[in-house]
């Protein structure tokens, strides 16, 4: 039987999807091909949700750690994606508006198992924070003072996980020495000018310097994403983003429906808001606390449990949909809420995912790529400093930790959830010991 279009050779496939083991030396260090995407050998959507859903329970942080955990997964262990696309899709999320972890981890999966696998990477990565907000919502989950040790445990873990993205990405994707003046350059901008009008403004003028220097020469890819729809999707996208924007609010009127109204809220929340959910959540406060759907006491109290949950944070939607209705119609407003913040990112990538692996095959296009690919280096190195270290690492315990959990990423390369939860409890520990 001949192969289908698309399907892998044996050697496009390589030695890490064949045999390879995770965290063995010589399928996480070997050398990735330039940018095979396109040639890996396509997995199932069950193949994508499983993955997902262990990183919707172990990525604790906030967006930009959640970049560092998809990098490892997707890229370094299972090899999904080449560093090359990686960079390019987030770029990508990083530029557009939306959720840009699930934004990431939705292309990813489209591109492992088509529409479909999508779907399973956006609900693998987003159901376990969901639930636990929408429980916390009916008063069955809480955030106390005793789980304050393991919390600090895990924002400790956020940032090693961090930096060795940062690290792998920089030694990969900055080639040139201009390109690691560019890289410090947009970190010093971030860092000085901290805003989400900034972060756009780096990246666009990063593809301006890029394009300046000269275009790639390297050698091209495929230009052929499989992700299993075309232009016609894309433009079909398109049209019902916008059209959703100018019809959900009139539908509102209309009808006077409170479940139409919440879910125009949220639609709007995750179709206009840039940098991500620490962004989206005061955002939001102006539709549910001015309508009187929520208290501001019943606000604050979601927020802070957002950021304490794993995965997006954008699943305070969930919290919002169910706190404001009585068992169990506050389920139905969950789901509302939580389709409504999430379905703009979803179109999103079905409209712009077709055209990337083309355009990138031009070489001034690459070169715009390549300058843009060191500016998001730049940018995740400022968010490693501030938010993460800033935030995290204010004694000599919290050095000792990051330092320890850095160390059992890079060097012993255990895998980041078993990471993850030996700093959780090294954080517990120092924090009953009264470090």
């Amino acid at each position: 039987m001949s192969k289908p279009k698309g399907a892998p050779t044996e050697e496009a496939a390589g030695p890490s999807e064949r045999v390879g083991r995770p965290g063995r030396q010589d399928t996480v260090d070997r050398p990735a091909p330039k940018d095979r995407t396109a040639g890996t050998s396509r997995g199932t959507a069950r193949e994508v949700f499983t993955v997902a859903l262990r990183l919707g329970c172990t990525s604790f942080g906030g967006p930009i750690a959640h970049l560092g955990y998809f990098q490892n997964e997707y890229v370094r262990r299972r090899r999904w994606v080449s560093e090359q696309t990686y960079a390019d899709l987030v770029a990508l999320s990083q530029s557009l508006p939306g959720a840009a972890s699930s934004k990431l981890g939705i292309s990813i999966g489209m591109i492992r198992a088509g529409t479909r696998g999508g779907i399973a990477a956006w609900a693998g990565f987003t159901l376990p924070s969901a639930v636990l907000m929408t429980l916390f919502a009916f008063g069955a989950s809480s955030i106390g003072s005793s789980a304050a040790g393991w919390l600090r445990g895990l924002q400790i873990a956020a940032v090693a996980v961090v930096a060795l993205a940062v690290w792998s990405m920089a030694t990969k994707l900055i080639t040139a020495l201009s390109l690691s003046a560019l890289a410090v350059l947009a970190a010093v901008v971030q860092l000085t000018i901290p805003s989400r009008v900034t972060t756009v403004a780096i990246i666009v003028v990063a593809g301006v310097v890029g394009y300046f220097l000269g275009p790639d020469r390297a050698p091209e890819g495929s230009a052929h994403l499989p992700i299993g729809f075309g232009k016609r999707t894309a433009v079909a996208a398109t049209v019902l983003f916008f059209g959703l924007l100018i019809a959900l609010p009139l539908l509102r009127h209309a009808t006077g429906s409170h479940a139409v109204a919440l879910f125009d809220s949220t639609y709007r929340a995750g179709a206009l808001v840039f940098g991500g959910g620490t962004v989206v959540l005061p955002l939001l406060q102006g539709e549910v606390v001015a309508t009187g759907w929520l208290s501001s006491s019943q606000f604050l109290a979601g927020y802070g449990a957002a950021q304490a949950m794993p995965g997006p944070l954008f699943t305070f939607s969930a919290y919002v949909g169910a706190a404001e209705q009585p068992w169990p119609n506050g389920v139905l407003g969950a789901a509302i809420a939580l389709v409504g913040i999430f379905l703009p990112s979803f179109l999103i990538v079905l409209a712009t995912l077709p055209s990337l692996g083309a355009i990138r095959n031009r070489p001034h296009v690459r070169a715009c790529l390549r300058g843009v690919n060191a500016a998001v280096v730049g940018i995740l190195l400022a968010a490693l400093y501030d938010p993460l270290w800033t935030g995290t690492v204010h004694r000599p315990y919290d050095f000792a930790l990051v330092l320890a959990a850095f160390w059992l990423l890079v060097m012993a390369k255990l895998p980041v959830w078993l990471v993850v939860g030996l700093t959780a409890a090294g954080g517990a520990l120092i924090t009953a010991f009264g470090g």
